[in-house]
């Protein structure tokens, strides 16, 4: 497994999770909190363009930056100038046309190029800036093989290899070839649910959901249930397992499908070369449900950024006074860029110096 890999680079596979019990696994370390908590106060960053319905994620890639926008009306993503976030322009049209999208899950730079996903299509596309610098130019489309069930996040670990979350249940990752073609499945889901993990696999993978990265050194998944670390070294095997107190994801199984119990868990995930950052809501569903039926909506998103070390010991976390959801963590320059859902100006930014 761990062979067909280039197994010349050390890749480090970090998955958060949320969740409600214990693996019971000599590798396995509980952790209580953190012992270090700050409070931030957030900047809002005015656009010249009011664009978004939902911005859900922000990439910064040196003087660009670009938000997805989850439900966006006419286009999913809006390019900007970084730092000054000066509109340059809209790409990813909704439509069924075949250079249309359809749906966006996440997008990764790799360079000066730019890697988005259309789960409904099951396509992956590759785009860079025209030479005006200003609009992005379609440039590759790669097809994803019937074999992999609705791949709703991905990571490119190499030019020739993607990793997506294997939402069969089934294992924890398939890597995937530049063509699209499953190569190589790994990993299992580190649950104590013995029969979910033996019956019932696609109820199982959708509770254990994951959000994943990855740079050149490190890579890491969080789920949106729950609060479980895991750690996985490709090139040593080596897995370690970090639990919070929220325990691993709970779930009912009705008709096939695994239905949220417990707790809203983490929302967004940055692995950089000394750290992992991940946001974490902590909300429970019934607390969720119960405000609904009262006519409450909760603001979206979580207030919490936690920090873990790359082997998963807790660092700090960071309290805020906004609800987000997307990240992207500048540790050079003590920035990090995140997006709340529920703002007008929903562009902030937090300085950790």
């Amino acid at each position: 497994m761990v062979t067909a890999l280039k197994t010349s680079i050390n890749i480090l596979l970090v998955f958060l999770f949320a969740a409600c019990t214990s693996v019971p696994d000599e590798r396995m370390t509980p952790y209580v909190d953190f012992p270090e908590t700050r409070e931030l106060t957030a900047r809002t960053l005015s656009l010249d363009s009011a664009l978004f319905r939902y911005p859900y994620r922000v990439r910064v890639q040196d003087d660009k930056a670009v938000v997805l926008d989850l439900h966006g009306t006419e286009y999913f993503f809006h390019a900007f100038h970084y730092p000054g976030f000066h509109y340059l322009s809209s790409f990813g049209k909704r439509g069924d046309a075949p250079e249309e999208m359809l749906s966006a899950e996440n997008l990764r730079w790799n360079g000066n190029f730019l890697w988005t996903l259309d789960s409904n299509k099951s396509e992956l596309t590759r785009l860079g800036f025209a030479s005006s610098g200003d609009s992005l130019l379609r440039l590759e489309a790669v097809s994803l093989d019937e074999e992999l069930l609705r791949a709703l996040d991905f990571v490119q670990y190499d030019d020739s290899t993607f990793i997506i979350p294997d939402y069969s249940g089934d294992s924890r990752f398939c890597l995937v070839s530049r063509q699209g073609k499953l190569l190589h499945k790994i990993g299992t889901i580190p649950t104590t649910d013995e029969d979910a993990l033996k019956n019932a696999h696609p109820a199982l993978a959708q509770a254990w959901r994951s959000f994943i990265d990855y740079n050149p050194r490190n890579g890491a998944a969080v789920t949106q249930l729950g609060e479980v670390l895991e750690i996985y070294n490709l090139k040593d095997s080596t897995h370690i397992v970090r639990i919070g107190p929220n325990g691993e994801p709970e779930f009912q199984i009705s008709q096939g499908y695994g239905i949220p119990t417990g707790i809203m868990g983490f929302s967004d995930i940055q692995v950089t070369d000394s750290a992992i950052y991940v946001v974490f809501q902590g909300r429970a569903f019934k607390d969720i449900m119960q405000k609904a039926q009262q006519g409450i909506n909760l603001p979206d998103g979580g207030q919490n950024i936690y920090v873990f070390s790359l082997e998963g010991k807790p660092l700090r976390k960071y309290v805020l006074e906004h609800y987000i959801h997307g990240i992207s963590v500048d540790e050079q320059k003590g920035i990090i860029i995140a997006t709340d859902v529920n703002k007008d100006e929903p562009i902030i930014e937090y300085k950790l110096l």
